[in-house]
């Protein structure tokens, strides 16, 4: 496994588009002890996500910080032209996880990650990751790449626990990164996890990063913005399930998608 055997817990971006607040959310998070930072092109945030780690008493080279080449610029030579966009956007000389953010639009494996793997040869970053990939997307991408795929990020919760993506990345040598992983706040009304939470007298988003943690090879990047919820997500790693509380966890999954549309790659 990566480096982000180190980072299990990170901080997602995900719409949050207001500069000040961004860039104050990064620098919080990482001066708690988040090294784990997610952004993307499509997210429109990499300036702020970069003044929040220049701002932060934090070394760069700490910071693990992953961003994604949005779909309509993953034609070679977009790749490389606005992967150096996203450098200069975040302030910083290398990025330490690159991902394809979907296998969609302008996503031609040959094309698309043979500037991945030059991006990877060239230092410019240090890892190559995929987003949003089915199994046969991960095996053509193995094909093409010299480089190793680091992660498969993905969406993933108690309601959608990934079992054949994580089994696929168990196998390969991969990470499963998961976004969204309180299902856009569906799960902090469920009553399962409202138990086990008042058992171990925790939060709900606390037990269910705390079930993440407990899971061989995957990461979770919650979306946080105020101090309060980056401070309780973080508070995940205080709590201890147990046998039973993992048992009935894993009974909630019943294959629901938070994102869904026409033409998904798991549609195809």
């Amino acid at each position: 496994m990566s480096e982000l055997d180190l980072h299990r817990l990170g901080l997602g971006t995900w719409q949050n588009t207001d500069s000040d607040q961004c860039a104050e959310s990064v620098r919080t998070a990482l001066e708690l002890g988040y090294r784990n930072i997610d952004t993307a092109q499509a997210y429109g945030n990499e300036e702020a996500v970069g003044r929040g780690i220049a701002e932060a008493d934090v070394p760069r080279e700490e910071v693990f910080l992953a961003t994604k080449v949005d779909t309509a610029n993953l034609a070679h030579e977009d790749v490389l032209a606005t992967a150096e966009e996203s450098l200069d956007r975040l302030g910083v000389d290398y990025i330490d996880l690159l991902y394809v953010h979907w296998p969609t639009e302008a996503y031609d494996p040959e094309g698309t990650l043979s500037a991945f793997q030059q991006l990877y040869d060239e230092g410019t970053i240090r890892h190559v990751g995929v987003s949003n990939f089915e199994p046969e997307h991960l095996d053509e991408a193995r094909e093409v790449l010299d480089a190793p795929v680091a992660a498969n990020q993905v969406e993933m919760h108690p309601y959608l626990q990934q079992a054949e993506l994580r089994e696929y990345a168990a196998e390969h040598g991969h990470h499963v990164v998961a976004y969204s992983p309180l299902a856009r706040t569906e799960v902090l009304d469920d009553p399962v996890l409202q138990d086990i939470a008042e058992k171990h007298d925790a939060s709900v988003p606390q037990v269910t990063l705390a079930w993440f943690l407990s899971l061989e090879g995957v990461a979770a990047i919650p979306k946080a913005t105020s101090a309060e919820h980056i401070r309780d997500n973080w508070g995940a790693y205080d709590v201890d399930l147990d046998e039973e509380d993992l048992d009935r966890i894993a009974d909630l999954d019943r294959g629901h998608r938070e994102i869904d549309f026409e033409g998904a790659p798991w549609d195809n």
